[in-house]
């Protein structure tokens, strides 16, 4: 589904932000023209005035103009199971593609095991679309911050992965529609099994 951009809105405030696709992080000026791309999972994909492409938080949704969506965040659900899990991976967005990183594929598994001191332990390993995505080490902190965030959870740990690689033929059939892309992928092989 294409989202058009949003009018132009100029920054009223100087603004962190995380360069897409590298990862680094950078500030926008205050009076900087941009429009919002899509505003998922608790972050702006923004395009800037010179065509650059970049993430701001939702803590600074206040510079763009926009309340701070927190009251649009998911309840948290009342115990911690493998359905809540998937539910909180589903929150979580690639910032160059609207649509969440299970549904894209990138989720290859989840595990969830209780400690002999208390809690559980979430572990996950995940892939990115491309090798050399700057954005790995931002979609793994928002996949621990989304998990740590469950009821009883006291350890998340997220391993990015590139073995299996990752392909369009990972993603559910939902989001190959969502895209526009051919749903005709060979998904009978099980390593391409959508979490």
């Amino acid at each position: 589904m294409y989202t058009p951009p949003s009018q132009p809105i100029t920054l009223s405030r100087d603004c962190d932000c995380i360069e897409i696709p590298s990862g680094a992080r950078s500030t926008l000026k205050s009076g900087s023209v941009v429009r919002i791309l899509q505003s998922l999972g608790g972050s702006y994909t923004i395009s800037t005035n010179t065509g650059a492409m970049v993430r701001i938080d939702a803590k600074d949704a206040d510079a763009l103009g926009l309340s701070s969506p927190a009251a649009a965040q998911p309840e948290a659900p009342a115990s911690l199971s493998e359905e809540s899990i998937r539910a909180a991976l589903k929150t979580v967005f690639d910032p160059e593609i609207p649509v969440n990183i299970v549904d894209l594929g990138l989720v290859y598994s989840s595990a969830l095991t209780s400690l002999p001191a208390g809690g559980s332990k979430i572990e996950v390993k995940m892939a990115m679309t491309a090798p050399g995505c700057g954005m790995a080490n931002v979609l793994k902190a928002d996949v621990e911050g989304k998990l740590s965030r469950l009821p009883g959870v006291s350890e998340v740990h997220v391993e990015v992965v590139f073995d299996p690689p990752w392909t369009p033929a990972r993603m559910s059939a939902a989001a190959k529609l969502q895209l526009g892309l051919d749903t005709d992928y060979d998904t009978q092989d099980p390593s391409l099994r959508v979490l």
